[in-house]
């Protein structure tokens, strides 16, 4: 509405202009006068049509550049407003999550599943997984969004290659999709998941689940099984290896970065330190895992099986 007035006016004025110029010159030929500036006039005029023409030219000029202006400013409201409505979506999914209301958490996100933004992304494939782990999820259901899991976390990652929740995330559900694979898939998809593991610690030192995933690698590889062992050395020239120390000092790390952050954390610390002979030690961080409070499925687990080896020593005693 506003650009419209303003451009009524300019070709009013115009037009006004344009009437006075050649009143003025007309009455003073009418009396007989000389007008100096008579000639002037008619160079600045030319004829009407020529006058409207460039008049209208201008107008248009201006009506575009006004157009412009008004697009850009909508085009910036409109980024910004979608910026405020991403934050105040992951602000959600963040509360959730920590309230541990895994499906509430999956439904809200996976109303934005086509979005471009790896932060919201990464959080779906985390939600998507977290579905999966629950115990009232079937089996067939838990595939589905173990693979629909690793699409998110794929897509964040090619959203944003800086982000190490992305290459986070997308380890871990490619580990998880080798759960469906097969061994040969598995092993090839080791060296995959390190690189990634390695790269989200790289990019950020201070998240301690990085840490402790890089520490599971090592568990897992340290205590590979002598046919799993026979297979790698048939499919790989290098096989994947690691050690109980390797994997102890992950763990040790994610404990100094963030101390009592993850049940689990506790009860590998503890197993760890079994597998190494150390039954002091393994006992102590055993029951650090008992007594940690279980807020999620997964911590009542890891309650229970620390529980279980503790009364292994007692037996063993």
């Amino acid at each position: 509405m506003a650009l419209a007035v303003r451009l009524r006016r300019l070709l009013f004025v115009g037009r006004s202009a344009a009437r006075g110029l050649r009143l003025t010159a007309g009455a003073a030929g009418s009396r007989g006068q000389r007008v100096p500036w008579r000639l002037a006039a008619s160079e600045v005029m030319g004829n009407s049509g020529t006058f409207r023409r460039s008049l209208l030219f201008s107008a248009l000029s201006y009506l575009g550049f006004e157009t412009c202006r008004v697009i850009s400013q909508a085009v910036v409201v409109h980024a910004a407003a979608k910026v405020f409505k991403i934050e105040e979506i992951l602000e959600q999914a963040d509360y959730l999550y920590e309230s541990g209301e895994t499906e509430k958490l999956y439904q809200l996100l996976t109303q934005y599943k086509e979005s471009e933004d790896a932060e919201l992304l990464w959080r779906l494939a985390r939600a998507s997984r977290d579905v999966a782990q629950l115990s009232g999820t079937s089996e067939e259901e838990k595939k589905v969004l173990v693979y629909e899991a690793l699409e998110y976390a794929k897509r964040a990652l090619e959203k944003n290659e800086s982000s190490f929740a992305a290459h986070k995330w997308y380890a871990i559900c490619i580990s998880d999709v080798g759960d469906y694979e097969g061994i040969k898939a598995k092993i090839a998809n080791a060296y995959i998941i390190k690189e990634h593991f390695e790269k989200a610690i790289e990019l950020n030192p201070k998240d301690a689940t990085s840490i402790h995933l890089m520490g599971i690698w090592c568990y897992t590889f340290a205590e590979m099984p002598w046919y799993q062992r026979r297979i790698a050395k048939v499919l790989f020239a290098t096989p994947p290896s690691s050690t109980y120390e390797e994997a102890l000092g992950y763990f040790h790390r994610a404990e100094q970065v963030d101390p009592n952050f993850y049940s689990k954390n506790l009860l590998l610390l503890g197993k760890t330190y079994l597998k190494l002979h150390n039954r002091k030690l393994a006992a102590f961080w055993l029951t650090k895992a008992k007594d940690h409070p279980a807020h999620t499925e997964e911590d009542k687990q890891v309650q229970t099986e620390a529980a279980q080896l503790l009364t292994g020593f007692s037996d063993k005693n």
